[in-house]
């Protein structure tokens, strides 16, 4: 959930000037318990309940067990302390600690990664058996393709089959998921260039993974015009609404109306300030590079998604997939405004943000899993005309680069040095002129005929 903003009575004016792009916030500054820090509390009921354990629960004589509360237990204690003590990051609502929590788990999970990525490739696929005993076991991935007839006139009855076939559970999630990722970019071009590229890459890595075999209606029309484009255009409302709302807030117990009281309480679950994303990636070569680097890394981490349940062996409806599209919802949103806030305002956010760190080192640690565990599934070359058309989009994209900002910076600060050049010589010559001692002594007539011949 984008929720954008400072913590409630926090100003913009005291960090910097308010850019504007940034939505006007008023807050009462009312400061409830809810609101208020509760270290103490936390720690008294993690002391209470690890006291229980210790002194009133019999320890159970099962080893792996033991050792799996053990590690649950460890986590959570990390969280907790993470939740009450770690840096807050830009987002409020629906309230700072949640975020923090979300930060906590970016580093659990980035920190499991790196365990699986130091185990032998057996040794990792079988640890999966301690999250779930029906994992550890090579799967068949399913195919999309086949029979691509819209209308297939051989199915008397239903000729339309193979449309119903590819209506899945994953339809609701490309619609939601994109609609989300149109949240987190608040870009349209930006979020249609992904969605597209995605598509690009599902048809040139169709030879290693089976399950990037689709139709050409269900790439097109299905993914890219009615699930993504219908999510993206569901986002950009919201992202106009959003940017239109006015951010007035009112502690709970000061509103008079049980509507009112209501009505807050939903709002909750709303942005406390809203940011309006200008990333203009043709201003500046840094933004260039920056904005194309953000393309990569969603693309990448959207491949993982399909690599690391392949070489792990994990199903695609498996809650652990799940799970990790959730983590990603809640921290990418995050990510992304700290990635903002470093290239719009680098003089106040003089490094990147904690989350953002986070979400690049865990999508390269992923990378680094699935070239481990299957190299040869990687290093299945591409077809000849595959190959052909990735190395002209990037000659194109390296020329335009070139040209918009090296050839085309140098072509016009030549034309504006020589136009100014132009302008001293004007100048230089008209000077000559007035200050010519015979002209002044001409006639009137004389003097007019010698100006026009000049």
């Amino acid at each position: 959930q984008p929720n954008g903003g400072a913590p409630p009575g926090a100003e913009r004016d005291s960090a910097g000037p308010r850019r504007s792009t940034e939505s006007e916030v008023y807050d009462d500054g009312t400061n409830t318990f809810f609101w208020r820090a509760h270290t103490l509390t936390v720690l008294f009921i993690l002391t209470c309940a690890l006291g229980y354990v210790t002194l009133l629960e019999e320890t159970p004589q099962d080893t792996a067990y033991n050792t799996k509360r053990g590690i649950v237990a460890s986590i959570l204690v990390f969280l907790c302390f993470g939740v009450t003590q770690a840096k807050d990051g830009p987002f409020s609502r629906p309230h700072p600690a949640y975020w923090r929590f979300w930060l906590c788990v970016s580093v659990v999970y980035e920190l499991f990664l790196i365990f699986i990525l130091f185990q032998t490739v057996q040794d990792g696929r079988q640890f999966m058996k301690y999250i779930d005993p029906h994992l550890g076991v090579p799967l068949p991935e399913r195919d999309y393709g086949g029979n691509c007839l819209i209308y297939d006139p051989g199915n008397g009855t239903d000729p339309f089959h193979n449309i119903w076939d590819k209506l899945d559970g994953f339809v609701p999630a490309h619609f939601f998921g994109w609609y989300l990722k149109t949240l987190m970019i608040r870009d349209w071009w930006m979020c249609m260039i992904i969605s597209v590229m995605f598509e690009f890459l599902e048809y040139s890595l169709e030879h290693q993974l089976p399950n990037f075999s689709e139709c050409w209606w269900d790439h097109w029309i299905m993914d890219v015009i009615l699930c993504n484009g219908l999510g993206i255009y569901c986002g950009m409302k919201t992202l106009s609404w959003l940017s239109l709302k006015t951010y007035k807030w009112q502690g709970l117990w000061n509103i008079p109306t049980y509507k009112g009281k209501m009505k807050r309480i939903v709002f909750q679950f709303t942005p406390y300030s809203w940011v309006k994303f200008e990333w203009k990636p043709a201003s500046s070569l840094r933004r260039w590079l920056a904005v194309c680097g953000i393309i990569f890394v969603f693309l990448l981490a959207e491949l993982n998604t399909f690599y690391l349940k392949f070489v792990l062996w994990m199903p695609p409806e498996h809650y652990l997939v799940l799970l990790r599209l959730v983590f990603f919802v809640n921290v990418g949103g995050v990510a992304m405004r700290e990635i903002y806030d470093f290239m719009d305002d680098p003089k106040f956010h003089k490094k990147l943000g904690q989350q953002a760190w986070l979400v690049a080192a865990i999508t390269a640690t992923e990378f680094l899993i699935v070239i481990k565990y299957d190299p040869y599934t990687l290093t299945l070359s591409l077809p000849f005309y595959i190959t052909q058309c990735w190395i002209l989009g990037i000659i194109l994209v390296l020329t335009w680069t070139a040209w918009r900002f090296f050839i085309r910076d140098i072509t016009l600060r030549y034309k504006e040095i020589r136009r100014q050049k132009q302008e001293h010589r004007h100048e230089k010559d008209k000077c000559l002129s007035n200050g010519d001692g015979h002209s002044a002594l001409l006639d009137e007539p004389n003097g007019n005929k010698l100006r026009e011949r000049k």
